[in-house]
């Protein structure tokens, strides 16, 4: 009877343990799921504000995004554009015209395939992609100064993961 009272106890302690377990394991996907969506709207919106401080005020974070996107390195296609903005080509469209309408981006099909169009960035467009490269430069200066080098590499490997996990995540909805 001794024994079969020790051995009821035992697992009671395992099962308060478990749900112990249970219960802070969602208290930490809950701090964890609070900190990416406030991580997302805080970027998104001290990228507004400072944008705010720039003579590109005739811009969205959407269009700026869309800028960074095309880049200054060489012409991009459509699809190539689209596909680094998780976006369709008819919704890129759009966007695209508002940035020709506003001299920020060209637009041209190649000679020897009329159904690929190429585009690029202004001399406009190039200052707005420069301009918003500084702001990301700073940010990320400002944000590992308060990192030791030890907890930078732990980040650095966090974000990764999680970026491979988002990935995937975008890939089995293709």
């Amino acid at each position: 009877m001794y024994q079969l009272k020790l051995n009821v106890d035992f697992i009671i302690i395992i099962l308060e343990n478990k749900i112990m377990e249970n219960v802070i394991m969602r208290k930490i996907e809950d701090i964890l799921n609070k900190l990416l969506v406030q991580l997302f709207n805080d970027i998104l919106q001290i990228e507004e504000k400072s944008l705010k401080n720039t003579e590109f005020t005739d811009l969205s974070i959407t269009e700026i995004h869309t800028i960074e996107a095309i880049g200054l390195d060489r012409s991009r296609t459509m699809g190539e554009i689209a596909h680094d903005l998780r976006i369709t080509v008819g919704t890129l469209t759009t966007a695209i015209t508002k940035l020709i309408k506003k001299g920020y981006v060209e637009r041209k099909r190649i000679e020897e395939d009329r159904r690929v169009v190429l585009v690029n960035l202004t001399s406009k467009g190039e200052e707005v992609y420069k301009v918003h490269q500084v702001f990301h430069e700073e940010m990320i200066c400002a944000m590992l100064s308060n990192f030791s080098d030890e907890e930078e590499q732990v980040l650095s490997k966090s974000l990764e993961k999680l970026n491979t996990f988002f990935e995937e995540k975008y890939k089995s909805f293709q």
